[in-house]
């Protein structure tokens, strides 16, 4: 039986991502703690939104320069209705904050998840 925590981690995974991630033998451990804590324990409390949620993430994947999981939280941001405008605009923001080359990769894996969404319609 899954715990509490598990389960409200399952559900906001699969809102934001559309699939909770299957594990392997390598990244088990990390994906329990990744489903059970961060999305069952931090992105489930209350004092903002999904929406809001995403969209700090999404900042500090920016900045940070983390491209692969910007990607992924992304693609999420768009299953969260944040549109392209939106996601674009924070991206030229950022490069005044975060960084000039931070907010032009920015640009550059939005502009793929674009182009995957306009590949699949």
């Amino acid at each position: 039986m899954a715990n509490e925590g598990r389960v409200r981690g399952e559900t906001i995974v699969k809102e934001l991502l559309g699939v909770v991630p299957v594990s392997n033998p390598t990244n088990k451990e990390m994906m329990n703690i990744t489903i059970e804590h961060l999305f069952g324990a931090i992105w489930s409390r209350e004092g903002l939104a999904m929406r809001d949620r995403s969209m700090i993430t999404v900042a500090a994947l920016t900045v940070l320069g983390k491209e692969p999981q910007l990607k992924v939280h992304l693609k999420g941001a768009r299953r969260l209705g944040i549109s392209k405008e939106e996601l674009t605009e924070m991206m030229i923001h950022l490069a005044h904050y975060g960084g000039w080359p931070a907010g032009v990769t920015g640009l550059q894996v939005l502009q793929s998840v674009f182009d995957e969404e306009d590949s699949t319609d």
